[in-house]
This record gives C-alpha cells, sequence and structure tokens, in this order.
C-alpha cells in the first residue's frame, strides 16, 4: 500500500507550536504577525525584518519534541510501508520523529536554515538571530550584502516548483491519502487532496475543525490527533 500524508499545523500544536488559523490561532490573537512572514512586506522594511528574525528566536520549534502523531507516522515507515509525508510545516518534527528525510516534502521550506534573495547563498537562522541579538538589526548576506530570510516560503512567494511536483507526484500515485492537522484552505497544498481522490485513492482527513474537502472524504476523523494517528496506523499495520 502506497499512502501519502499531508501535514498542516495542527498535527504540531500537541507539541508545543501554535497554528495559524485555529481558534487560538497567531492570525486570531495578533493579526500583525502576519506581516512578519509575508514577503513584500519583508522585503520593504528592515524594522519587519528584524522583528522576523526575533519572532524565529522566540518560536517554540526550537525546543519542541515529536508527539505521538509524528511517532504513529514514523513507525508506518520503519515498518516498510511506502510512506510520503508532505508537509506545510517548517519545524522539522517528522524528520526528528524518524520519518527518512529523503520522504518528506517540505512545501514551506525549513525554519532552521536561511538563504540570501540576492545570491541563494546558504547559512542558518541561528546565525542570523546571533547578529540580531548582538545589534545588527538587519543582517545581511556575508557572501553579497543581499537581504537575508529563512528558507521557508512566506505568503506572497511561489512554491519550490520541483518539491511541489513531487507533492503532486505521490498525491496522485498513492492507495490511500491522509490530510491530518491542516484547515485545507491555503492552495496548492490543498489541491493535492483533489488529485489524490480522481487517482483514485482512499482519503481520510483528521482534523479538530471540518474542512472545505470533508465531503469527498471516505473518512473524517474529529479527534485529538494524536490519539488518532496511532489508532489509524495501527489499523494500517494490520490490514
Amino acid at each position: 500500500m502506497k499512502v501519502t500524508v499531508l501535514s498542516g499545523a495542527g498535527i504540531s500544536t500537541e507539541s508545543g507550536i501554535p497554528d495559524y488559523r485555529g481558534p487560538s490561532g497567531l492570525w486570531r490573537r495578533d493579526p500583525d504577525h502576519e506581516k512578519l512572514v509575508t514577503y513584500d512586506y519583508y522585503m520593504g522594511d528592515p524594522e519587519i525584518r528584524r522583528r522576523s528574525w526575533l519572532f524565529r528566536r522566540d518560536n517554540p520549534a526550537w525546543k519542541a519534541e515529536p508527539n505521538a502523531g509524528h511517532r504513529a507516522l514514523a513507525e508506518l515507515a520503519a515498518a516498510g510501508m511506502d510512506v510520503w509525508i508532505v508537509t506545510q510545516n517548517v519545524d522539522g518534527l517528522h524528520q526528528r520523529a524518524g520519518s527518512p528525510p529523503d520522504r518528506v516534502l517540505e512545501l514551506h521550506g525549513n525554519m532552521f536554515g536561511a538563504v540570501c534573495t540576492a545570491c541563494a547563498a546558504r547559512s542558518t537562522t541561528r546565525e542570523a538571530i546571533d547578529r540580531v541579538l548582538a545589534g545588527d538589526g538587519d543582517p545581511a548576506c556575508l557572501s553579497c550584502g543581499g537581504i537575508l530570510k529563512t528558507a521557508t516560503v512566506m505568503f506572497g512567494q511561489a512554491l519550490d516548483s520541483g518539491v511541489l511536483g513531487r507533492a503532486v507526484e505521490a498525491a496522485g500515485d498513492c492507495d490511500l491519502f491522509v490530510a491530518v492537522g491542516t484547515s485545507l484552505q491555503v492552495q496548492p497544498a490543498a489541491s493535492l487532496v483533489r488529485i489524490a481522490a480522481e487517482g483514485g485513492a482512499r482519503l481520510i482527513i483528521v482534523n479538530g475543525e471540518p474542512t472545505p474537502y470533508d465531503g469527498l472524504a471516505d473518512e473524517v476523523i474529529h479527534e485529538p490527533i494524536s490519539e488518532a494517528l496511532p489508532r489509524l496506523a495501527a489499523r494500517l499495520l494490520l490490514a
């Protein structure tokens, strides 16, 4: 059985990482924070960039640990199941839980790396944050002086076409597609659900609230993810 999983912020909330759009999501509590991860605002304002680096510094993902949901998916792969994980998250928790890194497609990049927007030189987010804390409010690329940003896809940026292409392939060529912890409101990630369904895959949605794609699903589970995914994984391993 080929299984493709689309994971969103909801799978990491039980690891202490807040989501964006949920009832207690970051944007609902402080809509101004959205500017810190919006490309045009970021590129056009040094103060936004300074605040964005400090926002990254305070992200709970630095200390977060994988939860039972992440581990359940890793256990499927460890048992020999053909599993691809397409994640909207940037926290690296799937890999830390034991999912093979080459089978985790990070649609929105990874928060721990940094990249120059001019020359594409790579560095680390930690290095940039340390420079901010040392007094450099807008750390520039050490290679060319260009603007640095985390290696994440900000609002207003296109997804990496290579990663997206592999995600589309994984969605269209699976027997089971599981959407977990995602509102399925952000495109093109949400469209993977329809691609999987049109390809004949069985569709299971695990989320705390209804999604626009519930009507396509063979099964909708409204339970805590750290409880639902281990049970689902156990079912799959017995199938």
